[in-house]
């Protein structure tokens, strides 16, 4: 069997199927988001250790689209609204919070180019510290 070249990423299918999963199992969808990659707008509040953990219940977010290129929702942060925006490849896991079962997905790195879109245009996430925080575990848990 040959793999095929020019495929399109299947992390926004997993996403929107274990999104629903979610739901349907009575629920609250949790994202956990690469914060330090280009085109990431988040609260810079909210970012820690470069991560942002963003509920996506339908209770808590407005307009929210899961689309294959990026995910997109109005929530409220410390009581104020904001538009937020994730591209795809930033999403690092979707879960559940009560029972924290879900679906980590591999980190992407940012290409050169997209490095440079990003120094050059900034974005909420950045909050000017240039060195990176130490890496901490995940507190998901592997359900086999």
């Amino acid at each position: 069997m040959t793999k095929r070249q020019g495929m399109s990423s299947n992390r926004p299918y997993m996403l929107r199927a274990m999104y629903d999963w979610i739901n349907d199992n009575d629920m609250s969808p949790y994202l956990l988001v690469n914060a330090r990659l280009p085109g990431v707008k988040v609260p810079s509040s909210a970012v820690a250790d470069g991560q942002v953990v963003l509920n996506v219940a339908a209770r808590a977010v407005g307009a929210l689209d899961l689309g294959n290129e990026w995910i997109r929702f109005d929530a409220r942060f410390g009581g104020v609204s904001h538009h937020i925006e994730v591209p795809i490849g930033a999403l690092l896991a979707v879960y559940a919070k009560e029972s924290g079962q879900g679906m980590m997905f591999p980190a992407e790195e940012a290409s050169a180019d997209e490095s440079a879109v990003a120094d050059a245009a900034g974005t909420d996430a950045q909050d000017g510290d240039d060195k990176p925080p130490p890496r901490r575990g995940s507190h998901l848990r592997v359900v086999k």
